[in-house]
């Protein structure tokens, strides 16, 4: 049997942070006799069409295409980001981010400006963001920005261009930002976080829906014990890891409900 494939396109923020996933699920498939190949799968190219194979071993899927199901897959862990806000758990948040030298104090000042978001399907980049603006929406208010840009479909892509001033605000996946701080640090001076959103479900690496339940307890049970494996320190240092957790499907069930309620109110898209 070919091996499946492992991929860590959604946080491998710059070549040393890829090779650095790379090695972490290289480890852990041999830790988990479970053969798996990493396949590169730069951006621009469509996570969706990634998501859709029917080989994935070990790829990151973001938690709100999980939730509806926009590929059958199943979860197998979620990293523990090496942050304070996370708490020790799987979760991760928004950061709203504006220029070091922009006017904004608070959220609402933004309003009237240019704001963009990635993809439809994203949480970090759309739904929680829209979540977010969804509080501050009201009947005589229904718009909050002048101009919305999308999709602009990377993280990247929206640091870029609040850097670059083409937006005053934009959402950033907080474990992505803490990724690029420290491999690239030159890209976010100048950058500040106005505000954060709520917590939600990280990410997980999943496996296609026809994977072996074996393989994925395997692969499961290796990622959880990779704290205590002397190859894991180096690895958690440039990948900012405290380790992994158990998810399921149900996790994500959240992001659902965020994305309900605004839709029930009419805020189909960020706006």
């Amino acid at each position: 049997m070919s091996p499946r494939i492992a991929n860590a396109r959604m946080y491998a923020v710059t070549a040393a942070a890829e090779a650095a996933w790379r090695a972490l699920l290289e480890a852990v498939a041999r830790e988990a006799e479970v053969p798996l190949e990493y396949l590169p799968y730069p951006a621009p190219q469509p996570l969706e069409a990634l998501w859709a194979r029917s080989d994935l071993g070990s790829v990151f899927m973001c938690g709100y295409p999980i939730a509806l199901q926009l590929a059958p897959v199943v979860p197998i862990a979620a990293p523990v980001p090496r942050a304070a806000w996370a708490g020790g758990r799987a979760r991760y948040r928004s950061d709203l981010i504006v220029r070091e030298d922009a006017p904004f104090r608070t959220l609402a000042d933004t309003f009237g400006g240019r704001a963009a978001w990635t993809v439809e399907h994203s949480h970090s980049g759309f739904n929680a963001f829209r979540h977010h603006l969804l509080a501050h929406r009201s009947a005589e208010r229904p718009r909050l920005y002048a101009e919305m840009q999308g999709p602009l479909v990377t993280a990247r892509r929206i640091l870029d261009a609040v850097r670059e001033g083409r937006i005053d605000v934009g959402p950033l996946d907080a474990y992505w930002h803490l990724l690029i701080a420290l491999h690239a640090p030159e890209l976010v001076r100048g950058v500040r976080v106005l505000e954060s959103t709520a917590l939600a479900p990280m990410p997980a690496l999943v496996a296609a829906a026809g994977t072996p339940a074996q393989d994925i307890a395997r692969l499961r049970a290796a990622l959880l014990a990779a704290p205590a494996r002397p190859w894991f320190g180096s690895l958690a240092d440039a990948l900012l890891l405290e380790g992994f957790e158990p998810m399921g499907v149900e996790d994500y069930a959240p992001t659902l409900g965020w994305a309900r309620a605004a839709e029930a109110a009419g805020y189909r898209y960020p706006a």
